[in-house]
């Protein structure tokens, strides 16, 4: 339909479920343009939502999967509504095929509903910073957001300023190495994701410290704070024991603040 002038979107309902389409979006979708040189185009939009449901099968984010096996599509990672519709709007008018995964914790949430449905658009590789600090950077995106602000709410409180910043697209990232300059600020780093270990927490940090050179401004190990190794466990239970929750993002903070002052900021446990 795409290559035929369309503009469908298709939903995939959940995000674990990409697997059944995973071979013909990697093999045939993503590879389009470049096998044709730019001859063909379909501007196919994926749609899906993933994130912190209850459930062994609702509740994977298998980041890393999607950003190996997909290169040639954006992967758009709205932190909230607002955020997806601007990227829709922005999609709309692009040539280039791209998957978005929507917050399922975000159709719960109330947002300030915009005036200019249909026309604002989301920049894609163009990272937001919706938290000033000077003495921590910390890189997330999608549900875990709303996590790292909560987070930084209360690490606010212990004198420890943290600046939160949101990818908003996993490719391409961070086009303007933007990234970067707050490091140079806070000389700290933390990535904060539901991915398991050395998905996509790892493909964020290798693109700070090597592609960005970030690892010249760190006075402290940078760290990544993920889901466990394993699927997640069944019920509430995957929510608390197996993804990143308010309380391992501020005890992972503090640490890192621990190690540098451990005078001003005493050991918790």
């Amino acid at each position: 339909m795409a290559m035929r002038g369309l503009r469908p979107i298709c939903e995939i309902q959940y995000l674990d479920y990409l697997l059944y389409g995973l071979q013909i979006m990697s093999d045939d979708l993503s590879t389009l343009q470049w096998r044709t040189v730019g001859g063909q185009k379909a501007p196919v939009i994926i749609r899906t939502r993933g994130h912190r449901l209850e459930g062994v099968w609702h509740s994977g984010s298998p980041m890393g999967m999607i950003i190996n096996a997909l290169r040639g599509l954006y992967i758009c990672v709205p932190r909230n509504m607002t955020q997806a519709a601007g990227i829709y709007n922005t999609l709309l008018s692009a040539d280039e095929p791209a998957l978005v995964v929507e917050s399922l914790n975000g159709y719960r949430l109330k947002e300030r509903v915009p005036e200019n449905w249909g026309e604002f658009k989301v920049q894609l590789g163009i990272p937001e910073i919706l938290r000033e600090g000077k003495d921590v950077t910390l890189v997330s995106y999608g549900s875990t957001l709303r996590l790292c602000m909560d987070a930084a709410k209360q690490l606010q409180e212990a004198d420890i300023s943290v600046e939160v910043i949101d990818v908003q697209t996993l490719l391409p990232f961070d086009k303007n190495n933007s990234i970067v300059e707050s490091v140079k600020k806070t000389n700290r780093l933390l990535v904060v994701d539901e991915d398991v270990p050395g998905g996509a927490s790892a493909f964020i940090m290798q693109n700070i410290l090597e592609n960005q050179n970030g690892f010249k401004y760190l006075d402290s190990e940078p760290k990544t704070l993920t889901a466990k190794e394993h699927r997640p466990a069944y019920g509430s239970d995957g929510d608390f024991f197996s993804k990143p929750g308010v309380v391992d993002i501020y005890d992972a903070v503090y640490s890192m603040m621990n190690e540098a002052d451990p005078v001003k900021w005493p050991a918790i446990y």
